[in-house]
């Protein structure tokens, strides 16, 4: 059950500050006037993002279902499981938060709804599958499978960046030294140059790179600032509802790794979908909660006027395939699904292929990107030296 704050007043007039757990308001207010108390607000109790609680990482969360899943299985009551599971909890974190859901549990209320309060730990995924499973009877079931795909979640976000980790090293690296050779080696040889550029005789190319190095030289004490200002601007506008919007469009149309975004997009929300679906979610419900889990605001606005066709008693498949976000395959066999009444299945068969598919395109773009990253880098070295090389031999010549 969920969660109420109230502030209610005693027969002499002292007020009480609190919380309880009821079907809805209206027994909540019936609970305190039962208890002698004159109720004067009652709200639901907001989920509990602050109170010191950091983010639990996926992994561990991964591992606490599988155990919570494994205790119930053997017999084990689920208030001595989430004991059991708090007593033993390393991370710190996750040992606050089941003992504040031990706690409700213990007051009367479903784990789903103790859960929903402290979203740092409990996705919405989680949240409702584990509500499903409890209404639906089959609990041990259902944290098994958000068990499989959290860790399945969390093993494809830590392909992904170990796969990026090198060449974003590379371009840092690279850029650094390229950034040091303009700023302190360029300079050196300005008065090496002097006579050449006194009679005239000194080469475009060089001019123009010792004329951008004493730029940079001179005004690099505005102009970084002003660079890292334009950075953070841009990264707080990211953060704003239209940001986001242009952000989510231009991933999935980059060249190269925007095919790479979109299918992991469609994949995270073929899985999300399917398995939600699987443990009994409402498809409308389920739509809602996939459409966030894709994690791109262009394919979320696809989803939800697809919710707003199957509302009307259409298919999922049509606008999925009027949006042009999804890929032509996916779009056919979600349809073949919806008319052979396995969609569940089928979504995570689709979310399992994508995946793999996407884990060789990463791949491969991975190939090309390091060797690309250190041609351009070297060119960039290359041009440095041959602008510096070309004066040096010339005087030589005139030697």
């Amino acid at each position: 059950m969920p969660s109420f704050v109230y502030t209610a007043y005693t027969d002499e007039g002292e007020k009480k500050t609190g919380s309880l757990t009821a079907v809805n308001e209206r027994d909540a207010v019936n609970v305190l006037t039962g208890k002698g108390l004159y109720p004067i607000e009652v709200a639901p109790e907001k989920p509990r993002v602050g109170f010191g609680v950091r983010r639990v990482k996926g992994q561990t969360m991964a591992v606490f279902y599988g155990q919570l899943a494994g205790l119930l299985r053997s017999g084990v009551p689920l208030l001595r499981s989430i004991a059991v599971l708090r007593d033993q909890a390393t991370n710190e974190t996750l040992r606050r938060v089941l003992a504040d859901v031990y706690q409700h549990v213990e007051d009367g209320a479903s784990l789903a709804d103790a859960m929903v309060r402290f979203p740092q730990a409990f996705s919405e995924m989680a949240v409702n599958m584990v509500r499903a499973g409890g209404e639906g009877g089959f609990l041990e079931e259902a944290l098994e499978r958000v068990a499989r795909f959290t860790e399945q979640q969390e093993d494809l976000k830590a392909q992904t960046v170990g796969a990026l980790a090198y060449p974003v090293f590379l371009a840092t690296v690279g850029t650094a030294i390229i950034a040091a050779l303009i700023v302190f080696f360029v300079p050196r040889f300005e008065e090496l140059f002097a006579d050449l550029r006194a009679r005239g005789e000194l080469p475009v190319f060089t001019e123009a790179l010792l004329g951008f190095s004493s730029f940079v030289k001179s005004n690099g004490w505005w102009a970084a600032p002003l660079l890292v200002g334009a950075i953070v601007w841009l990264w707080n506008w990211s953060k704003t509802p239209s940001g986001r919007v242009m952000v989510d469009y231009w991933r999935i149309r980059m060249p190269l790794l925007g095919v790479i975004f979109k299918n992991l997009a469609v994949a995270r929300f073929c899985r999300v979908l399917g398995t939600l679906l699987r443990n009994g979610v409402p498809i409308l419900r389920s739509l809602e909660i996939s459409r966030d889990a894709s994690g791109n605001r262009i394919l979320a606005s696809a989803i939800e006027r697809a919710s707003e066709n199957i509302s009307s008693g259409e298919s999922l498949a049509t606008p999925l395939k009027k949006s042009g976000h999804f890929p032509p395959s996916v779009v056919e066999m979600i349809s073949v699904a919806e008319e052979s009444n396995s969609l569940d299945r089928v979504l995570v068969e689709i979310a399992d292929n994508l995946e793999r598919q996407t884990g060789r395109r990463l791949e491969l773009a991975v190939r090309l990107l390091e060797p690309i990253l250190l041609l351009v880098l070297a060119g960039c070295v290359l041009v440095v030296v041959i602008a510096l090389l070309i004066p040096v031999i010339k005087m030589s010549s005139t030697i």
